[in-house]
């Protein structure tokens, strides 16, 4: 299995958004920075936190011109539910399978009982330019990104 990292260009994948509308990512690749960041599970303590955290700071990712997209494995009526109750303003796609997942090479935890939490930024050449793999920092995915995303 192929690993994303710095350097990589993102591969090319379709799903379906919170929504239930068909999201490419080749739709937004070379229009705006990227965040997309994997995480285990609609409304667990973590990812809960991490979902609030990119939510309260959606306008300085805006100003950034950078687009935020979670990614897991739940279906489209499990994510709608979870952006309507955290009032989520970003692109949360459902990833039957892990099929993204394993595309991304994203690692689970030590067992593989646990989906991993990784969080990639991607400049508008569409090349990776930063990866953040942390199952418990969740403050740093955020932190981090925005701190890279005001160096492009």
């Amino acid at each position: 299995m192929k690993k994303i990292e710095v350097g990589s260009d993102v591969p090319s994948f379709t799903l379906k958004d919170q929504y239930g509308e068909s999201f490419s990512i080749d739709s937004v690749l070379g229009k705006k920075n990227l965040v997309i960041y994997f995480y285990p599970k609609d409304e667990s303590a973590g990812c809960t936190r991490q979902a609030c955290l990119f939510r309260d700071q959606f306008d300085q990712f805006a100003e950034a011109d950078a687009m935020i997209i979670g990614i897991s494995a739940q279906s489209v009526k499990s994510h709608a539910e979870f952006a309507r109750h955290h009032r989520l303003k970003f692109t949360l796609l459902s990833d039957p399978g892990n099929k993204v997942r394993k595309l991304f090479g994203v690692p689970g935890d030590l067992f593989g009982l646990v989906p991993g939490r990784v969080t990639y930024v991607i400049n508008q050449d569409g090349k990776v330019v930063y990866t953040f793999n942390s199952q418990s920092r969740v403050e740093k995915h955020v932190e981090e990104s925005l701190r890279i995303l005001r160096e492009l």
